[in-house]
């Protein structure tokens, strides 16, 4: 029993050494390590932290769930000692998602996707005007490229603030606060005749904007059922993905014709429009289970009045811990999160972020482009992005239905595929585009191959860790949402070194080693264990 703990124990201390160093060659260890069975079986007292309240849940990933599965109740919130009375849910509510017809829930989905792409959206978009603001707030162009690295950083640390306050207060008047607080910094944003000026908008716009980067995973799985989670999670995923070449592609035309200031104005108007949707079409999503059946006397039926709606309140007694903002991050000590988020993390840095962010560059120095010449080369990630979607969302739910129960692990076959492409992409983009004298579409083609590869995968591994841990579904997404962002904020810093020294060809051979030896081997292992587990 000893040495079972001990094993246990050291293949714990692997985990975080893969976490820190992201390395081939303990990548390639870990996934011989994971094979052992001990690895996946904690007990819930192994999960407890300075014998606090709150306690990580327990680890129910490996359990089997045939039907329907009620994720609708929060019942991680509800005290211990209610639980029992809490086994019910007031299908009269308005209140309660499940109650809500199909449009009604697909509009919330849709417009947490939308604002998830909004805030991708406008970090990306000033790519285009990075030589335009230099020249006007008299910095270089690589300080100009700070204003979307600064972001790139707060969209993934913001959501672990962002995250307990939704807990408690409920996510519509947060969202309404995220669209309304974005909309007057970016108006901020048009006005600002210095870079120091035009670096504080963006860091507010960015902590505003970030809320459903990392609950909106929740949001989802609380909505729709399992069989169809990954299609509703990849309208999600595909709006994230999406608008951080589409923001580029669009304000390409914005720069060349109006100006850069118009990019602020324009970012301030979806902001309106989004603060109109939610005023309009928006509900509150989080739900508690009451502790005792409604009075009879009590109207339930009838839905609150507009004013009500608008009205902010507590909604959750739960309360508020400084502890709360920090526990998404324990959940990197179990591998079905782990693995998943440094996989996607991975991939989404060099098959999305070094094209988006190398392009410019690249195609502005040798073909001697424009802002708008160099936005319809966003196209390619564009299309690549839309079809990778058809892949990895309804066929992965196809995947999950085949057994009869839900088993997680089916949804990995299809990353092998995603893996294929990623790689294939990243050295057709880096070869054609590093012998090219004049411009020709060889390399848009390789980006799109690229960008099919990162979407899937991007879907596959954000659904297969969901539904691992559908319980804790939002603390799951903000996980995997900080992981991204960080790994993605270091990429161009070393993105120009590494191109000028190596070559596009030899950079994009790099990328696709770090692909292949660091997060291929990691999956792999993962489905062995889960597959010879029945799971």
């Amino acid at each position: 029993m000893v040495n079972i703990i001990k094993a246990r124990d050291d293949t714990r201390q692997g985990i975080f050494r893969i976490a820190n160093t992201v390395s081939l060659e303990l990548s390639i260890q870990y996934s011989v390590t994971i094979l052992s069975p001990s690895v996946w079986h904690e007990t819930p007292d192994s999960t407890m932290f300075n014998n606090h309240q709150e306690a990580l849940p327990p680890d129910t990933s490996g359990s089997d769930v045939k039907g329907e599965y009620n994720t609708s109740a929060h019942l991680e919130y509800v005290p211990a000692s209610q639980l029992g009375q809490a086994n019910f849910l007031d299908a009269e509510s308005p209140a309660n998602p499940q109650t809500w017809p199909v449009w009604k829930k697909n509009a919330q989905i849709l417009m947490v996707a939308f604002h998830s792409m909004v805030a991708t959206f406008m970090a990306a978009g000033i790519i285009p005007a990075y030589d335009a603001m230099a020249e006007a707030y008299g910095v270089t162009v690589p300080q100009a490229s700070y204003l979307t690295s600064m972001q790139i950083l707060l969209l993934g640390i913001c959501p672990l603030f962002w995250k307990p306050l939704t807990a408690v207060y409920g996510r519509y008047h947060i969202f309404m606060l995220s669209a309304l607080g974005s909309m007057v910094c970016n108006i901020g944003g048009a006005r600002c005749t210095t870079y120091g000026a035009q670096m504080a908008t963006r860091v507010l716009t960015a902590i505003f904007i970030s809320p459903p980067m990392g609950v909106g995973s929740g949001i989802i799985t609380e909505l729709c059922e399992p069989e169809q989670r990954a299609q509703k999670l990849g309208w999600w995923t595909l709006m994230l993905t999406l608008g951080t070449p589409g923001g580029p592609f669009i304000m390409g035309f914005v720069t060349h014709h109006l100006g850069y200031q118009w990019m602020y104005w324009i970012f301030a108007i979806m902001n309106l429009v989004q603060l109109l949707a939610y005023l309009i079409l928006g509900e509150e999503t989080l739900y508690l289970p009451a502790p005792e059946p409604p009075s009879p006397s009590l109207n339930t039926t009838n839905p609150p009045r507009f004013y009500h709606k608008l009205r902010p309140r507590r909604i959750n007694p739960h309360p508020l811990t400084l502890q709360a903002f920090f526990t998404p991050l324990l959940f990197l000590r179990r591998p079905r999160v782990l693995i998943p988020a440094l996989t996607h993390a991975i991939v989404f840095c060099y098959a999305n972020i070094a094209l988006i962010v190398e392009m410019p560059i690249v195609f502005g120095e040798r073909f001697a482009f424009n802002s708008q010449q160099i936005g319809l080369q966003f196209i390619a990630i564009i299309i690549g992005c839309l079809l990778g979607e058809q892949l990895s969302g309804p066929l992965s739910d196809k995947l999950l239905r085949a057994h009869g129960t839900h088993r997680p692990a089916d949804r990995l076959w299809l990353a092998y595929i995603a893996f294929g492409t990623v790689v294939t992409g990243l050295l057709v983009w880096g070869f054609q585009l590093s012998k090219a004298t004049t411009w020709n579409v060889t390399p848009c083609v390789g980006a799109a191959i690229a960008s099919f590869g990162n979407q899937a995968l991007t879907t596959i591994m954000v659904s297969y860790a969901v539904d691992s841990h559908r319980e804790v579904a939002t603390d799951v997404g903000v996980c995997i949402n900080v992981v991204r962002h960080v790994y993605g904020f270091i990429g161009p810093f070393y993105f120009p070194p590494m191109f000028e020294t190596l070559g596009l060809a030899g950079a994009a051979g790099v990328m696709c080693a770090i692909v292949g030896g660091c997060a291929l081997p990691a999956v792999v292992g993962l489905h062995i264990v889960d597959v010879r587990g029945g799971r």
